[in-house]
């Protein structure tokens, strides 16, 4: 179906609830969606095309043909819609990498020797499965606890295959396991310890304590006191074991609550499970930014939810769900208990969304390399000024202490790094006092000037051009530009009262506001300051030289060599001033350094 064709069949649809499959060509579901009306919400998708975003585009511009099924209510559009997403995985839906269940302890005592494993769902394999337990790090802690406690083997020999072959590795010799790959252990030994595992994980654990604590009096009464020892050892981690799985097992968070943060490239949704007020638990996902911030929440909590068959008895949420309240009786409906969807506005509530969001933007940061984070910047800062990402950006700034020694900087960053080899510095000529625009006009007209004539150092032309000062610094350059009949993007650097730039003002005085966003706040913060940092050093380096050479400039006698040194032996104008005629004589002829000691002396020039 052509693009005339699928908006004249949207525009047929019913205004009833119910799911719509977009499809390609080769009939496979790209996208599923949910809609109270379907003529109203899928005619969007083939109406003004301009306002949808990029994804969103992109995947219209993939669209074939569409099905819609209607459904009996909002309610069951949603259930349907859940069940569609999961079973065809579309391209452009937000989905999850990992949509397993509520993880399970597995353990065959039918094995010759059984093993624990992390088992996604339950099985009618004949083995046993204890839990379910609220995420798999929860899980694999368990596992690793009760490892430890009875020293299992965790190698990759195979029992009883590799019994009696080679020697013992080193969780043996660290005293973390029992040596079961040595002869002289039995099978039957195995399977009894196997066998208190099995209580342990069924909440019986005070049976095992009391067993080994009965073994641990025999071996002390038969003055065995090294296996009394490691018995007493098992006994105090056994009881430790059976509480910890008394709290985890069956006990699923009473309080979720959901994150989202992201940075330049990657975002990040993050779920941490409290009980009782005590965190328990952090299960996270990565992935790419998406258009909707909002939209990509809902869809991942969905399927978080209804993957795993059950939920907390709250759920905390920072962002709102368009079908919150339906979600939550759906999520009852399948567990059994009541789940409620919370969006707090004050209180506690508020501060447990933020560390949510907190911990989601800090896994997301993790993960962005320092290269994303400049192309980030610098995509963002090209969206906010309407521009392609600028790759090179050419920054200007004036210095000068009350119109003395006026010099101005050009600093240059290519693709968001500062490209020193391109940095140019100038010295204002024929300026009668501070005048900053006559000052910047100046410098422009120069580098600009060197451009058209493609001289060496001054041929490559900006993306961006940013000036230090407001909208009339601005101005002034675009005015240059159109003398010289070019054309490049300007915008100003307006700073805070702590001398940060907080906006960009373009030359027709709107201000685009920086400070809000941290990268792009970071990446114009770092141009201004190393362009007033460039400024600002050879500013000081010309004052400095004008300084130092002006008063031996008025000796008589004192030329070039002579003052030189001077300044090696005596370091200032300060000691050279401050010095005797004898010490002046060790390093001039007598007639100089006469006229040095009577220049500062007799005159009183100190």
């Amino acid at each position: 179906m052509n693009f005339d064709e699928l908006k004249q069949k949207a525009l047929s649809l019913p205004y009833e609830p119910g799911v719509y499959l977009m499809k390609d060509q080769t009939d496979k579901v790209i996208y599923v969606g949910k809609a109270k009306k379907l003529k109203n919400r899928v005619s969007q998708y083939f109406q003004d095309t301009g306002s949808h975003t990029p994804k969103t585009r992109m995947m219209v511009s993939k669209i074939h043909h569409f099905d819609v099924i209607v459904a009996a209510s909002e309610f069951e559009a949603l259930v349907l819609e859940c069940s569609l997403i999961k079973r065809h995985m579309p391209k452009y839906n937000i989905l999850l990498k990992d949509d397993k269940g509520y993880p399970y302890i597995r353990l065959n005592m039918k094995d010759a020797y059984p093993k624990l494993s992390l088992a996604s769902k339950l099985s009618n394999d004949g083995a046993l499965y204890f839990g379910p337990y609220g995420s798999r790090g929860v899980t694999n802690s368990l596992i690793d606890a009760i490892e430890r406690t009875f020293r299992l083997p965790t190698c990759a020999k195979n029992f009883p295959r590799d019994v009696g072959k080679g020697r013992p590795c080193l969780n043996y010799h660290m005293n973390q396991c029992g040596g079961w790959c040595q002869e002289g252990k039995t099978q039957q030994e195995f399977k009894a310890i196997m066998e208190q595992v099995r209580s342990v994980l069924g909440g019986d654990y005070k049976a095992v304590a009391q067993d080994i604590r009965a073994q641990m009096l025999a071996a002390s009464d038969n003055l065995d006191f090294e296996l009394a020892a490691r018995l007493r050892d098992r006994f105090n981690a056994v009881t430790s074991l059976g509480q910890k799985q008394l709290v985890t097992a069956g006990n699923l968070a009473d309080t979720d609550v959901i994150g989202y943060g992201e940075t330049e490239t990657k975002a990040c949704f993050a779920i941490l499970h409290f009980r009782n007020g005590n965190l328990l638990d952090k299960e996270y996902e990565i992935l790419s930014i998406p258009d909707d911030k909002q939209a990509a929440v809902a869809s991942l909590t969905k399927q978080y939810y209804l993957s795993r068959g059950l939920a907390p008895k709250r759920i905390l949420m920072g962002m709102d769900m368009e079908d919150r309240e339906l979600f939550a009786r759906l999520l009852t409906e399948q567990s059994g208990r009541n789940t409620k969807i919370l969006i707090p506005q004050r209180g506690e509530n508020v501060r447990l969304v933020e560390l949510a969001n907190k911990n989601a933007y800090e896994e997301a940061q993790r993960v962005t390399g320092k290269e994303e984070k400049t192309s980030g910047a610098l995509s963002l800062l090209g969206k906010m000024l309407s521009m392609e990402p600028p790759g090179r950006i050419e920054s200007y700034d004036i210095s000068n202490i009350s119109g003395t020694d006026i010099v101005a900087s050009m600093v240059v960053f290519k693709d968001g790094k500062p490209h020193k080899s391109d940095y140019k510095k100038f010295k204002l000529e024929g300026m009668d006092g501070q005048d900053d625009y006559g000052s910047m006009r100046q410098v422009l007209q120069r580098r600009f000037l060197h451009y058209k004539a493609q001289d060496k150092g001054f041929s490559e032309k900006p993306d961006l051009l940013l000036i230090d000062g407001g909208v009339n610094h601005a101005n002034v350059a675009v005015e240059v530009l159109k003398e010289l009949e070019l054309d490049f993007p300007v915008f100003g650097m307006v700073k805070d009262d702590r001398h940060r730039t907080r906006a960009l003002v373009t030359p027709q005085a709107q201000e685009i506001s920086i400070d809000t966003n941290p990268y792009v706040f970071s990446l114009i913060g770092n141009i201004q300051e190393e362009t007033h940092r460039f400024a600002i050093t050879y500013h000081r380096k010309l004052r400095t030289k004008r300084l130092r050479y002006s008063q031996l400039d008025e000796i008589t006698g004192i030329g070039p060599k002579r003052k030189q040194d001077l300044l090696k032996t005596f370091g200032s104008i300060s000691a050279i001033s401050g010095a005797s005629i004898e010490e002046l004589e060790r390093i001039l002829p007598r007639d100089a350094a006469a006229s040095v000691y009577h220049y500062f002396h007799t005159e009183g020039k100190k």
